[in-house]
């Protein structure tokens, strides 16, 4: 498609982005690879990034975080799928938070939620059996209703802007570390890897998302990351344009 002295080639997205991921860690980032990881997430003093060599990418479950969310299983270069995706991604974060809080940057939405207290907006476990619910394996901690407390005037009075964009936050990481898991089960895969721009500058979400599959998964499922995540696509274009294989 010619536009000017430009020629504008389509290309398929998701074609693009498991291409560039493949590409960019088999020639790794300055000596060592590209995928990183969480040890101790849950904890802010002890938590490191550490890297993690992914020699043998196969399968492979793909999580790429943009306005919405495309969960792909990867199984050799040319061979992927589309297992299922949400909507609710890093625009409905972004989208939410303006109208809650007035932020008017992206940039400004996570530091917001940096300083947030989200256990003032979320109604927990505990707040509704008194601790862990022990049966079903249930930590007190784990969010039982996402908004849940502002239900209450009182509590909807009390909370911050910061507050609000916590529990936003904490809301779509949840609900995609959610879906992940149910996918990686239910294509016996154990390594799911996170892209995409929503995880850029965004410490927060990556811990989070790194504790609940190790949590849930009782250690089974390990959650990945990469440097340049939201650059992978781009990289693909090119390679495409290129003829690299």
């Amino acid at each position: 498609m010619p536009i000017g002295d430009l020629q504008l080639c389509k290309l398929d997205e998701l074609d693009c982005l498991v291409k560039g991921i493949l590409y960019i860690d088999s020639v790794g980032f300055n000596g060592r690879s590209q995928c990183y990881y969480f040890e101790n997430p849950a904890d802010a003093e002890k938590c490191q990034k550490l890297p993690f060599d992914l020699k043998n990418p196969y399968p492979l479950l793909l999580v790429n975080i943009g306005s919405g969310v495309s969960i792909l299983a990867v199984y050799s270069k040319d061979n992927y799928k589309r297992v299922t995706g949400t909507s609710l991604g890093g625009g409905t974060f972004f989208g939410l938070c303006c109208l809650l809080t007035g932020c008017t940057t992206f940039e400004e939405a996570l530091e917001m939620a940096s300083r947030g207290d989200s256990t003032k907006v979320d109604k927990l476990v505990r707040d509704i059996y008194g601790g862990d619910y022990e049966r079903f394996g249930l930590p007190g901690w784990a969010v039982a209703s996402s908004f849940g407390n502002m239900m209450s005037k009182e509590k909807r009075e009390a909370v911050s802007k910061e507050d609000l964009a916590r529990a936003t936050l904490i809301t779509i990481t949840n609900n995609i570390g959610s879906i992940a898991r149910m996918c990686a089960l239910n294509e016996n895969i154990n390594q799911v890897v996170f892209v995409g721009n929503f995880l850029r500058i965004n410490t927060i979400a990556m811990r989070l998302l790194a504790y609940a599959l190790d949590y849930w998964s009782k250690g089974q499922l390990k959650a990945l990351f990469s440097e340049h995540e939201g650059y992978f696509g781009a990289v693909g274009a090119l390679l495409e344009l290129l003829k690299i294989p």
